[in-house]
């Protein structure tokens, strides 16, 4: 008597959690705006930090994971989308705001930059233990404040201190509680997939 062999799902290396749904263009193609219109809404989540002229956002969370998720290229992409679609004037920057002539636009393009780099870092298994998830978020927190800083001292006026005191340090604990969130949900994700494969 013979027994049909249950199919069992190889976590390779190199895939991220996207990856780990049927592949076609169709899929991609949904990823790429579903992670743009996700990053859009959790944008709309701010509390305004007094001082200073950009609040704290859940868009960051949201493009870290979403570049986490879906990998360097679709991160790239979705991070592309949301940019530009907001820069033509869809109002799903942080509190419903467009265009680039705001000071915290750097962000924005430094949340781009991101979401490639943790995308990338996702595909070598960054992401499927909780210390090494926890490197991988403030690697790309650091690199969203790297061009957002700067960029928000240029287009104030601000010295590059008086651009950290307003752009970063009010942001330090959130972005921990944030690194936190991920470092527990995407090791839990990966342990998910390996039990049901």
């Amino acid at each position: 008597m013979s027994t049909a062999a249950a199919p069992v799902r190889t976590l390779r290396a190199g895939t991220v959690l996207a990856d780990l749904l049927p592949s076609s263009r169709v899929r991609d193609v949904a990823l790429v705006v579903g992670g743009a219109a996700l990053t859009g809404l959790a944008a709309q989540l701010t509390v305004p930090v007094p001082g200073s002229p950009v609040p704290v956002s859940g868009q960051t969370f949201a493009a870290l994971l979403v570049g986490t998720a879906l990998g360097a290229r679709r991160g790239f992409l979705s991070l592309a989308l949301y940019a530009v679609v907001g820069m033509a004037g869809v109002p799903w920057f942080a509190q419903a705001s467009s265009g680039y002539a705001m000071p915290s636009f750097g962000y924005i393009l430094g949340m781009l930059l991101a979401a490639t780099v943790v995308g990338a870092l996702a595909r070598r298994g960054a992401d499927r233990s909780v210390l090494r998830t926890a490197g991988t978020m403030v690697l790309g927190s650091a690199i969203i404040y790297a061009v957002g800083v700067p960029y928000l001292a240029l287009a104030t006026g601000m010295t590059l201190g008086q651009a950290v005191a307003a752009g970063l340090t009010p942001f330090l604990i959130g972005d921990a509680l944030k690194a936190a969130l991920a470092m527990g949900a995407l090791p839990a994700a990966w342990k998910l997939v390996g039990r049901k494969g």
